[in-house]
């Protein structure tokens, strides 16, 4: 197995943290239980319910799958799988089309790279795994010379939609993309019947989204809503030439292998 290591490693209680992209059947199936112990047994998500105790999808064979493992437990605590402008190809269309029109990104798919199904071990959400998370994205797309990254950013209907709805609402005009990049969702998340509940409601942001806008993001419109996941979904759009230069200098180092 091919380990990516950098400064993005890190240490926890459990052990240190490395970073390395599936190359096993096995390994696959290690980052499918991950996605199942968080989406169904803690987020509760009975639409995804199995008796294999997996979470996947006809995309997971076409993705590369990011891996941070507790070098310790040897557990898989934390996972990004990613779809390249080739596979792409190969399977004839982004995750994210399920879910928005991407026609005016026509233009740039050969050049985008999808990531999505982040995930995290609850016992590991400290910021050491997500950020090594994105330091495997960038990796990826140097590899692939990606230069947009693309993913849909989940926020919970748990509240009956009052935080989606706000956080929509906050987002200002340097986080908004431009007209050219926008989305539209298939199946759109009423924000409007949710305006007046929202209205002194304090926007909490997801982690994942708070990750993507800090390093320089934009969202490219009105959330879709998922009811599989009971969310509300942000279609999120980063150009590298965007990248944040602190994010930059950290993530796109040139990678040691061990």
């Amino acid at each position: 197995m091919r380990l990516l290591t950098s400064s993005a490693d890190a240490s926890s209680a459990q052990g240190k943290l490395t970073l390395s992209f599936a190359s096993t059947p096995e390994e696959v199936r290690e980052v499918q239980r991950l996605r199942y112990k968080v989406f169904v047994e803690t987020m509760g998500l009975s639409a995804l319910v199995n008796a294999e105790g997996l979470d996947r999808d006809d995309f997971d064979a076409h993705c590369d799958h990011i891996i941070v493992r507790d070098s310790n437990s040897l557990n898989v605590v934390g996972t990004y799988r990613v779809l390249s402008p080739n596979a792409v190809r190969e399977k004839g269309q982004f995750y994210s089309e399920q879910e928005f029109d991407l026609s005016r990104l026509s233009n740039l798919r050969g050049r985008i790279a999808e990531a999505g199904r982040a995930c995290i071990h609850p016992d590991y959400r400290s910021g050491g795994v997500i950020m090594m998370l994105w330091a495997g994205l960038a990796t990826f797309m140097k590899r692939e010379q990606c230069e947009y990254l693309i993913g849909c950013a989940s926020v919970s209907l748990a509240d009956g939609g009052s935080n989606a709805a706000a956080l929509y609402q906050s987002i200002n005009d340097a986080n908004m993309a431009p007209a050219e990049y926008r989305v539209t969702p298939h199946l759109p998340f009423p924000i409007e019947e949710r305006a007046a509940a929202s209205v002194s409601h304090v926007a909490q942001v997801p982690p994942l989204i708070k990750g993507y806008l800090r390093s320089g993001a934009w969202i490219c419109g009105q959330p879709a809503w998922d009811p599989d996941f009971h969310s509300a979904d942000f279609f999120m759009m980063l150009p590298l030439a965007k990248l944040d230069g602190r994010y930059a200098r950290h993530y796109l180092k040139e990678e040691r292998t061990a």
